[in-house]
């Protein structure tokens, strides 16, 4: 693995890294509703910093591509169910 690889991964490491930190302490903060949605993008920026950089998607062909779009797609009808739920259920 050539040294700007490895200083890359290590730069995403520590931003995942302080994501961690920021959720963490994002936990002790009322923000009322708007919690939920600030939680989901954080959550999605870790995601994305994962998958393209350790899942090295910006190689993929286009099957890797399909796949991560699959899974997106079966991500977004697992959240749709769940606020469906919530919202029944308010």
């Amino acid at each position: 693995m050539n040294p700007e690889r490895v200083r890359t991964l290590s730069l995403v490491a520590a931003a995942l890294l302080a994501l961690l930190a920021l959720t963490v302490g994002l936990s002790y903060v009322d923000l009322g509703s708007a919690g939920f949605a600030v939680a989901l993008a954080v959550a999605a920026i870790k995601a994305m910093l994962v998958g393209w950089f350790f899942m090295e998607l910006e190689e993929g062909v286009p099957a890797v591509w399909f796949m991560a779009g699959a899974a997106l797609v079966w991500l977004g009808l697992l959240v749709s169910g769940t606020l469906a739920d919530l919202f029944t259920r308010i």
